[in-house]
Order: C-alpha cells, then structure tokens, then sequence
C-alpha cells in the first residue's frame, strides 16, 4: 500500500507517519521510485501499536523508540528481549536506601519472594523495576501506618501469577517473538490500566453487597 492508503487505514496523517518514519519509530517502506515507497500490513501493525504507547500510554517518543529497540532485538532471548522492552517504559525512582520503612520493605519483599518460592524474581531484584516499584509501594503504607507483612501480600501474589499465566499464554499465541514482545509491552501499556480498573469494579460490587448503598 501506498503512504496514503496507510494513512486512511491507521487513521493517522501523512505528517505524522512521516514523523514516525524519520524518528524510527517505523521502518521505511519498499523504495518503488526516488519518491514513492510501498508498505505493507506490518508497518500498519506497528503504527497502530506506536499510536496506541503515544496517545493511550502517553508515552514520549524517545521512550518510544527506545522499548521498540528492545522489541526489535534478536539477539536476546524472549525473556530478556520482554523484560528490557518493559523496563525501558517508565518506573519509579530508586529508593533510598537508608530509609527504614524502606529497608523494611526490602524484607517483606524478600520474604514474599522466599515463601512463594520466586526463585528468578529474587535473582532479578537488584534491577528489576518491578521489584522496586513493589518494595516503594510498600514502604510508603508502612510510613502511613499500615503493615503491608509477606503474609498479607501473599493472596495477592498469588493472583498475580495466576494472572501472568494468562498473560503468557496469550503471549504464546503471536507466532514472531517481536510480536510476542510487543504483546508484552501493550500489556504493560494498556492492559494494566483494563485490570486496575476492573479491580476497582470489584471493590464496588464487593462493597455494595457487604454494605448496600446506604
């Protein structure tokens, strides 16, 4: 397809496509002549996926095209290829680490790992943003108060993994590995947001059936 069949189709403008394809965050289409190029139905994925990490994520382009980069690398395995495409998105600063509710923190989160027997979450902790963003998000309920302990986390946990095997399985059906990254990445962009949500829709439906509407 010709760049204004792409644009009608993704529903993107020629500027910005052009835009896209100068910052790399698209690859360049078949040369037909010195000022014609031909794309193809992988370009018109990968925009829609630029689109959604740029307008839905409200990501910045540089982020962008540094996740893409991971995406695109062949010469990591699926793990790692995954894992360095999320940990370029966004995270939360490091923590200090002199902090006592933060130290705490690092030990009900080392025990969690311990107790539910994540042997390669515990490997990964010194530079896994997950693990830190966790050890934050618990270091500040514990400075408000509340004892965010390994045991209270641990049903938690558990739901999470149960959730993770859903998310790899559906990983497992892209047939490329920079798909199955990508699926990786959208899920962290858009599907986080979905599940927070439908979190929430629980908690009132929850709510409304201990306590009415009153």
């Amino acid at each position: 397809m010709r760049l204004a069949e792409l644009s009608e189709r993704s529903g993107v403008s020629t500027a910005t496509i052009k835009y896209y394809l100068r910052e790399g965050l698209l690859a360049p289409g078949r040369q037909i002549n010195a000022t014609t190029a031909e794309y193809d139905e992988e370009h018109l994925r990968r925009l829609r996926l630029v689109r959604a990490m740029i307008q839905v994520g409200k990501l910045p382009v540089a982020t962008v095209r540094e996740v893409l980069g991971h995406v695109d690398d062949e010469s990591l395995g699926r793990t790692m290829r995954m894992g360095a495409a999320l940990w370029a998105l966004p995270q939360v600063p490091e923590p200090d680490a002199q902090d006592e509710y933060v130290r705490a923190a690092h030990r009900e989160v080392g025990a969690l790992l311990e107790r539910l027997g994540w042997a390669n979450s515990r490997a990964l902790a010194t530079i896994s943003p997950a693990y830190r963003s966790l050890v934050v998000a618990v270091a500040a309920f514990r400075r408000l108060g509340y004892d965010w302990t390994c045991e209270r986390m641990l049903p938690y946990a558990e739901l999470m993994h149960r959730a993770a095997v859903l998310d790899l399985d559906f990983v497992e059906t892209h047939p490329s590995e920079a798909q199955k990254a990508e699926v990786a990445v959208i899920g962290q962009v858009l599907a986080e947001p979905m599940l927070q949500a439908l979190h929430r829709l629980a908690q009132e439906e929850e709510s409304a059936r201990r306590y009415g509407f009153e």
